[in-house]
């Protein structure tokens, strides 16, 4: 399970960075609709996904799910700022698929940073990327039509159309699934 994550570390990965990455980092495997996260509490890990996908999401004044990130594997999940504060989190983390992934705890990260400057600078990175794409969501959902948003979808992420159901990828796209369903009958 491991390998995913030593790729897309570095070429230049150590026996060293090899083997602290195994002694930190838990492998786990988690079925279709279980919530590894709850809204509420510290968010207890940073997940690393090596296969299947997941959704961050929270509740909106009516009571209705708002799906507010879904991942594409390989990648790293968690509600970051919570996750990095060690704050209780307004968010939920569900598989939406059967998952393997790789966790680690906050503590075992910074003790992980500590004694690898590769996993430092890439936690960095991971971070910094985090960053980038919660920015560039914001942007897209206050500038683009509900059809572009889709449409980028289509180009960027063509694995979530495939997986995960239409509702979750509405909410994402912040429509609603009937308008999502015309959306698609235009396009096809």
């Amino acid at each position: 399970m491991y390998e995913k994550l030593f790729k897309l570390l570095s070429a230049n990965i150590t026996s060293d960075d090899t083997a602290l990455c195994r002694q930190y980092f838990e492998p786990v495997l988690f079925t279709k609709g279980h919530v590894l996260e709850k809204e509420g509490k510290v968010p207890g890990y940073l997940y690393f996904v090596v296969s299947g996908f997941l959704r961050l999401f929270h509740y909106d004044e009516r009571g209705e799910e708002v799906s507010t990130h879904i991942n594409c594997p390989p990648g790293f999940i968690t509600s970051y700022f919570h996750f990095a504060d060690q704050t209780k989190s307004s968010e939920n983390l569900e598989c939406i698929t059967d998952c393997a992934l790789l966790r680690i705890t906050k503590r075992n990260l910074d003790i992980l940073t500590q004694q690898s400057m590769l996993f430092k600078d890439f936690s960095i990175s991971v971070f910094q990327k985090s960053l980038a794409y919660n920015n560039n969501r914001s942007k897209e959902l206050a500038t683009l039509s509900a059809e572009e948003r889709y449409q980028k979808l289509m180009q960027d992420y063509p694995d979530i159309l495939q997986n995960v159901p239409l509702q979750y990828i509405a909410s994402f796209l912040g429509m609603n699934p009937k308008s999502l369903s015309r959306i698609r009958k235009k396009i096809h």
